[in-house]
């Protein structure tokens, strides 16, 4: 695979967001035009979902992560420690996704925009009842925040895919991706947090304005039983 990415980039942040944003275009447009590569590769990454990256070498040629070490930061290499968190953000953030894909006939992944809101925030919101806050699935959402470290709050990202999954609700991967690398520094947590916090008032406020039906495009179609492996 060929991925084209600047090497002047000034954030990694935006780095690890175009990376998985290259990764999920080809995977999810694969799966859903019933690709035999992007199923296979689905199949191979849900397996990792919610699991440390260094646990499953069987992904390591899947996810591409040789633009981080060519790219340059003020005019340097990226350091072991921005590498390391980069690499484990992606596959936190990919391997999320493919777990949420799974069996759906439409993309699970989609891009935020202001006027469609789909940080992870909005995405819990979604799954509360219109006008009410259902206060168990907002403490899922700070328990997530508030893990101790990456492959905890892998893990209980994790358990709030599967309840997107379950209503065919939306996320955007590549923004998470490149958040997911922002919170494993330090005071990233809190900046994260406060993404995460602005994301659920925003879908109130989409509420509001009376936005709330998705594109018909984003509707959800019958789930596929092609990669029940």
């Amino acid at each position: 695979m060929t991925t084209t990415t600047s090497t002047s980039t000034n954030s990694v942040v935006d780095l690890v967001t175009h990376l998985a944003q290259e990764h999920l275009s080809r995977w999810q447009h694969g799966y859903l035009n019933d690709d035999a590569k992007a199923v296979g590769a689905l199949a191979r990454l849900r397996r990792g979902a919610g699991k440390p990256a260094g646990q499953l070498p069987d992904l390591w040629d899947l996810i591409d992560t040789q633009p981080l070490h060519t790219a340059r930061r003020n005019g340097r290499p990226l350091s072991e420690n921005e590498l390391a968190r980069a690499e484990d953000a992606l596959h936190a953030s990919l391997t999320l996704w493919a777990l949420h894909q799974q069996s759906r006939g439409t993309g699970m992944h989609q891009t935020h925009r202001r006027e469609r809101p789909r940080g992870l925030g909005a995405a819990v919101h979604r799954l509360m009842p219109a006008n009410d806050i259902d206060d168990s699935l907002r403490k899922r959402l700070v328990r997530a925040g508030n893990a101790p470290d990456l492959t905890a709050l892998a893990q209980r990202l994790r358990d709030i895919v599967t309840l997107l999954r379950r209503e065919d609700i939306p996320l955007d991967y590549a923004l998470l991706a490149g958040q997911l690398y922002q919170w494993q520094w330090p005071g990233g947590a809190d900046r994260v947090r406060i993404a995460w916090g602005r994301s659920f008032h925003a879908w109130q406020d989409h509420r509001d304005r009376g936005t709330q039906q998705d594109n018909p495009a984003d509707a959800p179609s019958a789930a596929t039983d092609k990669d029940t492996l």
